[in-house]
């Protein structure tokens, strides 16, 4: 038998658990549309009996109105079936073709159901629809009060579900079971789930199984009328919602809160529409003969009308009296009359103000069992906003009856749980997770990515004359070094500005040193503060220009917290902190004067924190990227041979980096292949012979490859480079050009650990190591081939650059060294662009590639 009688307790429970089961193995074989059509059949089968069902709950349990429970069984069946006849509950319930994922519903297996007397029928209508609709085979336990009527009920539902082609056993039944009976059933491995209605011990013995849970408890629903209100429409709304079925909705109002402006009125018109006010003596009364010692209302009394229960006090009131209101003046246990009263009582507060009102509400939501609504009538949304902020409920009813939402299914993307005042174990907002089980199906999904350098590039000798054209300034700041100044490069920038139509002021900031410091910076901010620039010129190498660029930062942000911008992030567009909006203030323009950094159209600056040892710490966000790069090869003929040596390494090394990077993209590619071959066509004659077009074109390689690195992003090579040249006083470049054969050869074979990014399907380093080998025309017939003669090539440029082979030639003593070796490889390994290094290192690798670098060992 599909629907049985409980004989034998613990035999029964589990034929019952064994059927469930068999019964969820045939719903898994069943689509969407079977089950939909299943879910009208029982609705159609439901809507049949609803009088009929209303009649026998009324007989059986002698609590409620005929005429209500009538409404609230179509409700049960047609409002239900019309709020989840769209909610896909089978299979596959979405495939997002954009973001390449699909969802599929499964369902969760057997839910117990235990049904108490408070509108069983109703209860055991929508559960089966909603059982059914998500492929749960369910099992209801009814209340020894109210057996007859829930049978019928389910017996209904079960027959209409198995001519439509439900599994046999989706609903069975047990008459009513001992707590112990009950926890026994709840706590079988079998239940996925457990539903309760009214009945606490229920619930919380599911809960403390770790059960997915969805129960519902009266509340000690308040109501406030403000003095805002539309009074007529708020005690209509009230004296419906309080009245229907005689108090017994989970969700009805227990409490109503009156303006003192509108109290008195409040209680004539209550009056008139039918409601009994009680004084001081009645209320006391009521309390004695309906309540226990414990302040719960008599399980009795529940459900019956406001005459009947004035009648058992010894009261004497109209008998089509339709509430009884009971005016306190304190809420608590002691006060049986401000608690839960699932009848037609409605205790009564004043308030003086909103603050009050808001108080009241406050400690009656804390006397109750479940804080799931509360009610509000007015029309000031100020007020609404102030509840809302600060009572915890899971809704907040404004200018409406409590009950409308169990009426009433205004959500259709989700089964009605929360509408009828079901709160869950698991999902507050989400109740059909805790009857689905929802499985993502997920493609491989390709990150954005981002192509980004200066709005304006001007370059060619000569190019610092756009200077006296650029609109829209008229106070610039220039940062720059002692060594620009002596060597007339400001002067040239000053000349070109003073050729403007109109004239501009003009600040020289020149203390930038070598390695800028976080105190550099702050001074220059200060300068900057004082002078108020709408344009700052950036004149010299990278420490001028990356110095310029944290100055702008702080100057336009004055609340920017450098210890937060230096913070490492996984993806410079997806962090936590995002840098301020730069630009609002002043235009930063960008000169190089080497041909390096290319600090000129990136978005990185390195500042060093002394306070953290000299640490180096590369600031990154494309805020940081100037508005005007001015790339004018004039300021490279003073360049010294040891300066064209480290700074073009620094080049060749940011264009490789970026060109191995997990980053790199089709965009980045081309100007990093670009870069590469302009240095190494010309670095070694620009050192030689100071060629003007080689160190034109090297200027231009730095630039170049500037931006594709900007984008792409660099590697451990830069990594372990910016904690030694820091803690040695090394020039960054000149460290780049130790390291890079030895990065070659470690990122070119296999690795420990892969890096994880979308965009970069399989390690391929060594491959592209190859690529740029064979684009250079060197030796790469095969992939090993390749790999080694371009580490081969940069030895080689080293040597014909002066550069020694090892730090240990460059002069660092061996003690300093292997007693610092493990901390830097640490620092290392939180540099920023470590991240991007085509193989994720592993600290002790870092710091076996530092001693590799050290001693000259090449492998």
């Amino acid at each position: 038998m599909a629907i049985s009688k409980l004989q034998q307790p613990n035999k029964e429970m589990e034929s019952c658990l064994t059927h469930a089961q068999l019964a969820a193995r045939q719903y898994a074989q069943m689509d969407q549309a079977s089950i939909d059509a299943i879910v009208q059949n029982m609705t159609l089968a439901g809507i049949q009996r609803h009088m009929e069902l209303a009649k026998l709950e009324l007989e059986e349990t002698r609590r409620g109105i005929f005429e209500d429970k009538i409404i609230l069984n179509m409700h049960a069946t047609e409002s239900v079936f019309h709020a989840i006849k769209y909610v896909k509950t089978a299979g596959e319930i979405e495939n997002n073709h954009y973001e390449g994922y699909k969802l599929i519903a499964e369902p969760i297996g057997p839910v117990v159901s235990i049904v108490t007397d408070t509108s069983p029928v109703a209860t055991i209508l929508f559960q089966s629809l909603i059982a059914v609709k998500t492929r749960n085979p369910i099992l209801f336990i009814f209340h020894k009060e109210s057996t007859r009527c829930s049978i019928e009920a389910v017996q209904t539902m079960h027959d209409a579900a198995i001519l439509a082609g439900a599994p046999e056993y989706c609903l069975q039944w047990l008459d009513h079971l001992t707590y112990s009976e009950m926890t026994s059933l709840i706590s079988n491995p079998a239940v996925a789930a457990v539903l309760t209605s009214g009945d606490e011990a229920a619930a919380k013995a599911a809960k403390q199984f770790a059960k997915a849970t969805l129960s519902v408890a009266y509340g000690n629903t308040p109501c406030y009328i403000d003095q805002s209100a539309d009074l007529k429409q708020a005690i209509t709304d009230i004296i419906l919602s309080k009245n229907f079925d005689n108090g017994m909705m989970f969700t009805s109002e227990q409490g109503l809160i009156i303006h003192q402006e509108l109290y008195d009125q409040a209680l004539r018109m209550l009056s008139v529409l039918g409601c009994y006010v009680l004084d001081a003596a009645q209320c006391a009364q009521l309390s004695k003969q309906l309540f226990t010692e414990t302040g719960a209302l008599r399980h009795s009394y529940i459900g019956k009308s406001a005459y009947e229960l004035a009648s058992a006090a010894e009261l004497s009131i109209p008998a089509d009296t339709k509430l009884l209101i009971a005016p306190l003046s304190s809420i608590g246990v002691h006060e049986p009359l401000s608690f839960i009263k699932p009848c037609p009582i409605l205790s009564l507060y004043r308030a003086e103000h909103v603050e009050r009102a808001l108080e009241l509400a406050d400690q009656l939501l804390e006397l109750g069992q479940a804080k799931h609504s509360v009610v509000i009538h007015c029309q000031d949304a100020e007020v609404s906003s102030r509840f809302s902020d600060r009572l915890i409920v899971n809704r907040i009813i404004v200018n409406a009856p409590a009950i409308e939402g169990s009426l009433s299914f205004k959500d259709k993307e989700q089964l009605p749980f929360q509408d009828m005042g079901y709160q869950s174990s698991g999902h507050q907002q989400h109740t059909n997770m805790e009857l689905l089980r929802l499985k993502k199906i997920s493609n491989r999904s390709v990150d954005m990515q981002w192509f980004k350098i200066p709005p304006k590039l001007y370059f060619a000798a000569g190019a610092t004359q756009y200077l006296s054209k650029m609109p829209d300034i008229s106070r610039v700041m220039i940062v720059t070094d002692h060594n620009m100044e002596q060597l007339g490069y400001v002067d040239k920038v000053q000349y070109y500005l003073r050729k403007r139509a109109e004239p501009v002021q003009v600040e020289v900031f020149s203390e930038v040193a070598q390695e800028p410091t976080i105190d550099l910076v702050m001074s220059g901010t200060n300068r900057m503060h004082a002078f108020q620039p709408d344009c700052i010129v950036a004149l010299g190498g990278g420490s001028a220009i990356d110095a310029a660029k944290a100055m702008w930062l702080f100057y336009e942000s004055p609340d920017t917290d450098f210890h937060t911008i230096k913070m490492k992030f996984m993806n410079i567009r997806n962090r936590v902190y995002k840098y301020p909006h730069l630009g609002k203030r002043a235009k930063l323009v960008a000169i190089p004067t080497t041909s390096g950094t290319g600090s000129e159209v990136t978005s990185f600056a390195t500042i060093t924190d002394t306070t953290k040892g000299q640490s180096k710490y590369p600031l990154a966000d494309y805020e940081l990227t100037p508005d005007v790069a001015i790339i004018d090869s004039e300021y490279t003929a003073s360049l010294t041979p040891a300066v064209i040596a480290d700074t073009g390494m620094d080049v060749l090394t940011h264009a490789i980096e970026s060109y191995v990077s997990i980053m790199a993209n089709d965009f980045s590619d081309g100007l990093a292949i670009k870069a590469i071959q302009l240095v190494l066509e010309n670095l070694e004659k620009s050192f030689a012979t100071g060629d003007p077009t080689a160190r034109e074109k090297m200027h231009h390689a730095s630039t170049i490859a500037g931006m594709a690195f900007s984008n792409a992003f660099l590697g451990v090579c830069h990594s372990l480079s910016h904690k030694f040249s820091a803690e040695f006083g090394m020039p960054h470049g000149r460290a780049n050009a130790i390291l890079l054969p030895h990065v070659i050869r470690y990122n070119a074979s296999r690795p420990t650990k892969f890096q994880n990014f979308p965009n970069y399907k399989h390690f391929q380093a060594d491959v592209r190591y190859a690529e740029i080998a064979r684009l250079a025309g060197l030796p790469a017939n095969s992939t090993s081939e390749g790999v080694t003669s371009l580490i081969s090539s940069i030895r080689q440029i080293n040597r014909t650059l002066g550069l020694a082979e090892s730090f240990q030639e460059a002069g660092i003593p061996s003690a300093s060294f292997e007693s610092k070796v493990n901390y830097l490889a640490e620092r290392a390994f939180e540099d920023q662009y470590t991240n991007y290094n085509p193989r994720l290192p592993l600290v002790s690798e870092l710091a076996e590639l530092y001693r590799q670098a050290y001693y000259g060992n090449f492998l």
